[in-house]
């Protein structure tokens, strides 16, 4: 057993993290204390406690659990646990059906639970790394409490490093050894805020280097690598970032835009896809407040597709400065919006007779094209007259 596995918290009072639902008088301790459970889902990235929280659920309510991973349990395996749980309502116990990465779960398989926990023959807890609003099946998801389970923080990470380090009977008490403060800040870093990931990579540390300290090279040794992220570029993460990336261009704050794009490029994000979204963002965000903002994108996203990674992330630099220092407007959009909205609620008014073609005499006769002057003098309508249909006379779409 792994050393993450050794040290899963038993209990509460042992639980590191997530104060805002296990706190004293918050919504899971309460829960808990009352013994009013109820089916809900656990969302927050790897190694937050969701597993080890259902867990303790289960036990200090003293109900059945059972438990299932979506990535190798399907139907059979739920219908199975099902048949158990009817036989035995008969006990007074209460269970659980803790459903990890409930997310990969198609909507059939997610709706044959829908019954027993509507009915409440089981309680649902799932896990998902994933937003729930777009993972789980509405009807299910109307029938859950969601909880947010947040990053472990510098506290609970050091606190957990430290018990590791000291506990002889789950730990790594035995070895005697101790990490270097700057050994210490590589392995959280190398760990993404995953306990797991940071426990285990411990244990290979302590148990395959003879050194009684610890220094960051063995910690670089066992991770092998210099980043640790959990952006996942067909997840929460890949959208929490490229939003940030434009709001901060958005704010013209060109040294957070320049993070969130450089952090996207470093965990391997499409250089085409940043260059895109900065084309859009031209468009929208800046406009006509700079003219030559949309032909510096446009620039970029032509000589990214040409010239391809490394170098591509100079040209993408520069634009992403360009962009986050220029004037902001957003009257293009804005004229987009109001016109939309006029032509809904008016959506087929008679175009003016001055603007319409008259090819033919009968069309003269109505008055076609007359009123719109195309000579050498005047070009346009006769003073009074609108371009717009009469309904719409004087407005404004367009605001500078």
């Amino acid at each position: 057993m792994n050393l993450a596995a050794r040290l899963r918290p038993r209990n509460l009072e042992e639980f590191v993290g997530q104060e805002h639902l296990v706190g004293k008088g918050k919504v899971i301790r309460r829960m808990i204390e009352e013994k009013q459970i109820f089916s809900m889902i656990f969302w927050g990235p790897p190694g937050t406690g969701k597993t080890t929280l259902a867990q303790i659920i289960a036990s200090e309510t003293n109900a059945h659990f059972y438990q299932l991973s979506a990535v190798d349990a399907g139907k059979a395996q739920l219908q199975e646990i099902l048949r158990e749980v009817i036989d035995d309502k008969i006990s007074d116990k209460q269970s659980i059906l803790f459903l990890d990465e409930i997310h990969r779960w198609n909507k059939s398989q997610q709706d044959a639970l829908l019954p027993y926990v509507e009915k409440e023959d089981i309680i649902l807890i799932g896990a998902t790394t994933e937003n729930p609003s777009f993972e789980v099946n509405s009807a299910l998801l109307s029938r859950c409490r969601v909880f947010v389970l947040e990053h472990l923080n510098l506290d609970h990470l050091d606190k957990l490093i430290e018990l590791a380090l000291n506990d002889s009977d789950r730990g790594l008490g035995k070895y005697k050894k101790n990490l270097l403060p700057e050994a210490k800040n590589l392995l959280i870093q190398f760990s993404g805020g995953d306990a797991r990931i940071m426990l285990n990579g411990l244990e290979i540390a302590v148990t395959n280097y003879k050194q009684k300290t610890l220094s960051s090279q063995i910690i670089e040794e066992v991770f092998q690598h210099k980043s640790a992220g959990i952006y996942d570029k067909k997840a929460d993460e890949h959208y929490n970032t490229i939003s940030a990336f434009i709001k901060s261009m958005r704010g013209s704050d060109p040294d957070a835009s320049l993070y969130y794009m450089l952090r996207m490029m470093e965990n391997g994000e499409d250089p085409i896809f940043i260059a895109r979204r900065m084309l859009i963002f031209a468009a929208e965000d800046i406009g006509l407040a700079d003219r030559g903002a949309l032909i510096q994108a446009n620039g970029c996203f032509e000589a990214v597709e040409k010239i391809g990674m490394p170098e591509a992330q100079l040209i993408l630099t520069s634009t992403c400065l360009y962009l986050s220092t220029a004037k902001k407007s957003r009257a293009v959009p804005n004229a987009i919006a109001k016109t939309k909205q006029a032509i809904f609620q008016y959506p087929n008014l008679p175009i003016p007779l001055a603007l319409r073609n008259a090819p033919t005499k009968l069309m003269k006769e109505l008055k076609y094209s007359q009123g719109y002057n195309w000579s050498e003098k005047c070009v346009g309508l006769n003073d009074g007259q609108s371009y717009l249909p009469d309904k719409l006379k004087g407005k404004k779409f367009f605001e500078k």
